[in-house]
């Protein structure tokens, strides 16, 4: 690897260092610093269906039923998720994120918007243009 790839490396595994810990912030704020990526990808799966049912659910992340009640009743002591019965249906039963598995199933992105912060904070206003400008020719 050239001397230039070398220090670009060094960068990039800073920036997602940085992301990492506020990544880590956000978990510690949850009180759930051991929340594993796997439940994390079920709280995003719960968080982008919306109306989801434990059927439902068990097919999206392919796991058996009694699998995705164990890991929902898991989400209810964690105070991440609760059960609502269907308005409509009294047999059909949703499973809903409360406002701590939202932050969770969010925990990226806002650790995304908290990195960038510090990024706004580190550098003027034409740094943050020519980064920006950067940035749009790779991606």
């Amino acid at each position: 690897m050239s001397a230039r790839a070398e220090r670009l490396f060094e960068v990039f595994e800073r920036l997602f260092a940085i992301r990492d810990e506020c990544s880590c912030e956000i978990l510690s704020e949850c009180g759930l610093g051991d929340v594993t990526a796997k439940q994390i990808s079920y709280l995003k799966v719960i968080d982008r269906h919306g109306d989801v049912t434990f059927s439902r659910l068990a097919e999206i992340t392919r796991n058996s039923k009694p699998t995705v009640t164990e890991m929902v009743n898991r989400f209810v002591r964690m105070e991440c998720a609760y059960r609502q019965k269907s308005p409509d249906d009294g047999r059909v039963t949703y499973i809903r994120l409360t406002e701590k598995g939202r932050m969770l199933a969010n925990a990226d992105r806002n650790a995304l918007h908290r990195m960038i912060e510090r990024m706004v904070q580190a550098l003027d206003e034409n740094e943050l243009d020519l980064l920006v400008e950067i940035l749009r020719k790779v991606g």
